[in-house]
């Protein structure tokens, strides 16, 4: 049965009895299970900076994920996130829930302090919500360079000159 995309929905944090939903979302969103093992890793090790959820009439329908990712350089370790995944059941993508779940993460971390987001994914469409290639260019990572973006995420930080190695959460594995 498919449903319609829903107009209202309300973003919040992640509540533990969320998780087999968003267990079903992610899987559904990623069609397998790698991201759901990434996720419940993450969530086992403790690595999780901010995690949300779209909920519309009793369901989750949308979530999104920001781990601990530490930019080490030679006298150093700066902190910073990891956005990984964000997910949208499939009936309701492209209807705003999955920019929804950015725009609040985004307004989530600045308040909590953070200043410099990473993802790895596609430049079109993260490159909307203000994610670079060339804001990634100073890191080294194991990632593609073409697929790795960076966003500040105060305009009054210079994090566009950071550079250093990327060391993610261990939930990553070989990073």
């Amino acid at each position: 049965m498919s449903h319609s995309p829903v107009k209202q929905f309300d973003i919040r944090p992640v509540r533990e009895q969320d998780r087999s939903q968003i267990d079903g979302v992610i899987a559904a969103a990623f069609n397998g299970n790698d991201e759901v093992r990434l996720v419940r890793q993450l969530v086992a090790d403790n690595d999780v900076v901010l995690e949300l959820v779209a909920e519309a009439e009793d369901a989750i329908i949308g979530h999104i994920l920001f781990s601990r990712l530490w930019i080490e350089q030679a006298d150093s370790r700066l902190a910073a996130v990891a956005l990984a995944p964000l997910a949208v059941l499939p009936d309701h993508q492209r209807a705003g829930v999955g920019h929804a779940l950015m725009k609040e993460a985004h307004r989530l971390l600045v308040q909590q302090g953070e200043k410099l987001s990473v993802v790895l994914g596609d430049p079109a469409y993260y490159g909307s919500f203000g994610y670079s290639v060339e804001g990634a260019a100073g890191f080294k990572s194991a990632y593609p360079a073409q697929y790795l973006q960076a966003k500040c995420l105060t305009d009054n930080d210079p994090c566009q000159s950071v550079q250093g190695q990327l060391i993610y959460a261990s939930a990553f594995g070989d990073n």
